[in-house]
């Protein structure tokens, strides 16, 4: 029998690769099927912003003329439909594990020391064992971070009613996007972040997420010392006691820490990630460990991989782990899509996103997106994308397997897209394989 702990993205499409093969899987998890994924972020995330979105649409047409009123949503309504089908996709995905051969045991707790695994402190025996247990919400040390009204991703769904001023401590892709859905809802909403707002990503997406959260206030650079009660409200105070927000709810979005408390006996890494090779074996011989328990880039994708993985290599399959040019996405008025990171030789080129579905409205405002596409400026490889467009994560699978399997411009130049289409990519594609072209033949 084998051992997989967690019933996430990684424990659950390991248990099922398994399974397929013909082992006999026991999957624990303590809570619910769906991990992190389901209850607490992406799809709390689609939920918001697809209602967002709606809200943003009808104030563009509203704009211009064409409605006569600006749509408003209910927000108790939102959470409580919202929790409805998050409720329908758990039960489909129980109904697909177990179809697929896999035993779920729910309400358990999963442990591993060392080889030994045990399952509400009784060993279970096991040839091998899979740990997922996932990440949880960083809590940052804060006097007042238990405060009611002090609220994480994970505990957001009991919201009754909608805040009037929300404030949230962070200032990454998390932050960026509950901040775009409560500003869409009629929120008034502060961003604090200890360091730059969403400085890992290119200019290009922080410039564009900048303008979809106009009306947002962004401080930065501004660490937070303290949460107090005044009067009604929570004042969040930073240096010298200076007061920098008031809010009826504050909400903590800065980052993920690895569940990895029930593994002992193995290595682990400064944020208390299980350290695994890329075969995703730990330090004890027959235990892997997969998604975000073995610590970033915290994706749901790469979890799913991950835990693939894990199973292909018990069943004797040596399959490693490829984590360049991982596509991401970040939802906001659009898609803000990027994968691959430029070189030094690298050579690019942009372009403002053509008009189409979701965006031809956009056209007045000129802000449509924006595209830009990077190459090796030797070979013409593609090197990595940016792209805001309407539906813009559908193509970044595709353009990192490209990026992956090293292909160049010159040879995906009869790509015929589909029209019409809001990403711009395939025109940039042609322009750089001409001019790469006239490169080397002058």
């Amino acid at each position: 029998m084998i051992v997989v702990i967690g019933g996430g993205p990684a424990g659950r499409l390991g248990a099922i690769r398994l399974a397929h093969a013909g082992k006999e899987v026991l999957l624990l998890e303590k809570k619910k099927i769906g991990g992190q994924c389901l209850h607490h972020g992406c799809m709390v995330v689609c939920a918001l912003s697809d209602a967002a979105r709606w809200i943003r649409s009808g104030e563009q047409l509203q704009q211009l003329g064409i409605a006569s009123s600006t749509p408003a949503i209910s927000f108790s309504t939102l959470i409580k439909e919202m929790q409805k089908i998050q409720g329908q996709i758990e039960a489909v995905l129980d109904e697909e594990t177990r179809q697929a051969g896999v035993e779920i045991q729910y309400g358990v707790e999963g442990r591993c020391e060392g080889e030994a695994l045990y399952v509400d402190g009784e060993q279970v025996p096991a040839e091998a064992g899979i740990i997922a247990t996932g990440s949880r919400p960083i809590v940052l040390d804060i006097p007042g971070r238990e405060r009611p009204g002090v609220i994480t991703p994970h505990t957001l769904g009991s919201l009754e009613t909608l805040p009037l001023r929300l404030t949230i401590i962070g200032g990454g892709i998390m932050s960026a996007e509950f901040a775009y859905a409560f500003s869409a809802f009629g929120s008034e909403v502060t961003i604090i972040a200890r360091s730059g707002f969403l400085r890992t990503l290119d200019p290009l997406l922080r410039r564009g997420a900048r303008t979809d959260l106009e009306g947002v206030i962004i401080r930065e650079n501004t660490p937070v010392t303290a949460i107090e009660r005044s009067g009604g409200l929570l004042s969040v105070r930073g240096r010298d006691d200076e007061e920098l927000s008031e809010a009826e709810v504050v909400l903590m979005a800065s980052g993920l820490r690895p569940n990895a408390e029930c593994a002992r006996g193995l290595r682990k890494g400064d944020l208390g990630e299980i350290v695994v090779d890329d075969h995703l074996r730990t330090s004890v011989p027959g235990i892997y460990a997969a998604g975000d328990v073995a610590g970033p880039p915290y994706l749901t994708p790469v979890a799913r991989m991950e835990g693939m993985i894990a199973a292909d290599n018990i069943l004797g399959k040596e399959r490693q782990m490829d984590y360049r040019a991982i596509p991401q996405s970040i939802s906001l008025s659009r898609d803000f899509m990027f994968c691959g990171e430029p070189s030094e030789d690298t050579a690019a080129i942009g372009s403002p996103a053509p008009a189409g579905p979701g965006s031809f409205w956009a056209v007045p405002s000129r802000n449509t997106g924006t595209a830009r596409l990077m190459i090796q400026g030797e070979s013409g490889e593609l090197e990595g994308v940016r792209l805001i467009a309407p539906g813009g994560s559908l193509i970044g699978a595709y353009l990192s397997a490209l990026i992956r399997r090293g292909c160049t411009v010159t040879e995906l130049e009869d790509l015929i897209e589909v029209h019409p289409n809001t990403d711009g990519i395939l025109p940039l594609i042609r322009y750089m394989g001409e001019w790469n072209k006239k490169r080397k033949r002058s």
